[in-house]
């Protein structure tokens, strides 16, 4: 019996050998270095690697004969490739490469119910958004203000945007200024951050469900940060143009217009520290010729990591619930929806520091 694991990971295949050693590998890797496709005669390769999609991935991954079976769809069938354990650790090329996880998509992680005796809402909260970037508190209850009373009482201050002190997102909002926002709709809203065209957006959010929608109206969150990480050790390449090369932010609505031009990753001491995107209010980019294909195809990478349902928080709420995220570190989406769905949103920043 053999001591070797196959994970089959969502981007690479991870084989760890019966020493403990791991190797990574591509799945395209794996399907151009089929053996069966080789001249019977010769034994030359008769696979050329760029007829094969960037993105392939097998259908399944199987035992066979110390060492596992790759089963591809291909031309309205399968095709079966076959690779040895010994083959596999003499042509491995990433033994032993730093492991970095993907983000996290275990609703049950960071949910919560409001504590009971002397521990304090905001400590509860804080305490799984460090842990995960969100919370989820079921059964808050209505009373916006008494939130942000237990918050203040923490150091945390409500930080006022051009939309006012608490956003009320409803499509029949009468209480805020600057409601020509998709949020202020009951059209979908895709991944994005808030207030990316400011130097310093606000760092948390609570997102509070009032009255959940007839239908729809779902959040999702992404741990964008942890996408970015996730990003270096894949595609070191991709996240060198997303931290360096900066893009335009703009927002244009009718009283009110700001302009900020950043990269989408910021690096503190050399990490990821800040994650900026958000597709509506993108500005049209400005960089050299030989770049602007290349850093779409980066951020298209970043863009599907964040945006696969296996890397993502989907969150109904019911009214008293309420999500709290980090501006820094989540993008946030929702669904379309009907009905009078009526979200509150309150932004937080940390009195002392506003980090």
């Amino acid at each position: 019996m053999s001591d070797n694991h196959v994970e089959a990971r969502p981007d690479f295949l991870r084989v760890r050998f019966g020493d403990g050693a791991t190797a990574d590998f591509h799945y395209i890797w794996l399907r151009h270095n089929c053996d069966c496709c080789r001249h019977p005669l010769t034994r030359e390769r008769t696979l050329c690697s760029s007829t094969i999609p960037i993105d392939i991935r097998p259908e399944r991954v199987e035992p066979a004969d110390d060492g596992l079976r790759l089963v591809w769809r291909e031309g309205g069938g399968e095709h079966l490739s076959h690779y040895g354990f010994a083959w596999l650790r003499q042509h491995a090329y990433a033994l032993d490469r730093e492991d970095v996880p993907a983000p996290g998509s275990d609703l049950h992680a960071i949910e919560i119910q409001p504590p009971g005796g002397a521990r304090s809402l905001h400590a509860a909260c804080m305490e799984v958004v460090a842990r995960h970037g969100a919370v989820v508190v079921r059964g808050a209850g209505l009373d916006t203000e008494a939130i942000i009373d237990d918050f203040a009482r923490g150091g945390y201050a409500v930080i006022g945007t051009h939309f006012g002190r608490i956003e009320d997102l409803r499509t029949d909002n009468t209480t805020n200024a600057n409601t020509d926002q998709l949020g202020y709709t009951d059209a979908p809203v895709e991944l994005h951050t808030d207030q990316p065209f400011l130097a310093q957006p606000p760092r948390y959010q609570m997102l509070q469900c009032m009255r959940p929608a007839d239908r729809g109206g779902d959040n999702a969150l992404a741990d964008g940060l942890q996408a970015a990480r996730y990003l270096r050790a894949l595609e070191p390449h991709a996240f060198e143009l997303l931290s360096h090369v900066p893009v335009r932010f703009a927002r244009r609505q009718k009283q009110f217009s700001k302009d900020l031009e950043v990269p989408i990753v910021e690096l503190r001491g050399g990490e990821p520290h800040r994650v900026r995107a958000s597709y509506f209010t993108f500005a049209p980019h400005r960089m050299p010729f030989g770049q602007m294909e290349t850093w779409y195809r980066a951020y298209e990478r970043f863009m599907k990591l964040v945006g696969d349902e296996r890397h993502q928080y989907r969150v109904a709420l019911a009214a008293g619930d309420f999500v709290l995220y980090d501006n820094y570190r989540m993008l946030h989406a929702r669904t379309a929806f009907t009905g009078a769905r009526w979200m509150r949103g309150v932004y937080f920043d940390q009195e002392e520091t506003g980090a």
